[in-house]
């Protein structure tokens, strides 16, 4: 099977001229850790790929392979501003409690049915659920704002 998160972690470490050593003391992780993950033996936890992402300047997804494109255009930011920047939308605060609201009834529904949650064949950790959650999130607010932009001016409400 091929190595396509390790190889890019590699590649990429390699392109900053950081050796694994210094790679793992900007993430508080061991060498060996970075030398697994460039092995193929182990994936970063999600908050460290997230770190990895930033630090990078490419996504989560380039990372984990599944998208060959490292800085798409349309790239959109967890951090409002940007998001907002990029595509001349606001949310308006119907949708800000629209998104809070289900983000609480998701989080509900994960804390009430936690026990048996898997993922790659153990059990899900507090961390994992919050950054499922977080995604989740992003994911809502990415469409909100992608749905804003198609929606003819005609269409739109003036709070909008």
């Amino acid at each position: 099977m091929e190595n396509i998160t390790g190889n890019r972690i590699k590649d990429l470490r390699l392109n900053l001229n950081l050796t694994q050593e210094k790679l793992g003391n900007i993430l508080h992780v061991t060498k060996q850790s970075v030398s697994k993950w460039e092995r193929g033996e182990n994936i970063p936890e999600p908050s460290i790929l997230k770190q990895l992402a930033n630090m990078f300047n490419c996504s989560t997804d380039y990372l984990l392979g599944t998208t060959d494109i490292k800085n798409h255009p349309d790239n959109l930011s967890t951090d409002d501003s940007k998001l907002n920047k990029n595509h001349n939308l606001k949310l308006n605060e119907k949708d800000e409690k629209d998104i809070e609201k289900r983000v609480a009834e998701i989080k509900k529904g994960f804390l009430e049915n936690q026990e048996g949650l898997m993922l790659s064949g153990n059990p899900v950790s507090e961390e994992a659920v919050q950054s499922i959650i977080d995604a989740l999130e992003f994911g809502m607010r990415q469409a909100k704002v992608i749905n804003k932009k198609y929606t003819p001016k005609k269409y739109r409400k003036d709070n909008e």
